[in-house]
């Protein structure tokens, strides 16, 4: 069966698009190919998209923001203490609360978006 759609890219909601994309930019190398004052978009490689199970998870009543949008992202690394001390260089925060850090990292990006980093998704 055909696919119905191709997935474009993820967008993350935040206060500050320049500071969110130069973070993420400098975290994952990506290049700039759409910028206004609202919105800015980064190219890079494919990714993969995850579904992950929240406990007492509640629908996004979007547009409004009485409960927002929700989604992290998980980044694949080679080695979780040098990605982490990278990240944390570029204006990453490590999260208090670290379920499995042998496998993986809980990150937060400068608008507060967690998002991790495993060894556990292989580069392809």
């Amino acid at each position: 069966m055909a696919p119905i759609a191709r997935l474009a890219g993820v967008s993350l909601d935040c206060s500050d698009p320049l500071e969110l994309a130069t973070f993420y930019r400098a975290l994952l190398d990506l290049e700039v190919v759409f910028e206004t004052d609202d919105f800015i978009a980064l190219k890079g490689a494919g990714i993969y998209l995850t579904t992950q199970r929240v406990a007492e998870h509640r629908v996004a009543d979007w547009p409004d923001a009485l409960v927002p949008k929700q989604l992290h992202l998980e980044m694949s690394v080679k080695d979780l203490d040098v990605a982490e001390a990278a990240a944390i260089k570029v204006g990453a925060t490590k999260a208090t609360t670290q379920p499995s850090p042998e496998l993986w990292r809980v990150l937060l990006d400068p608008a507060g978006h967690p998002f991790c980093i495993t060894t556990q998704i292989p580069d392809d």
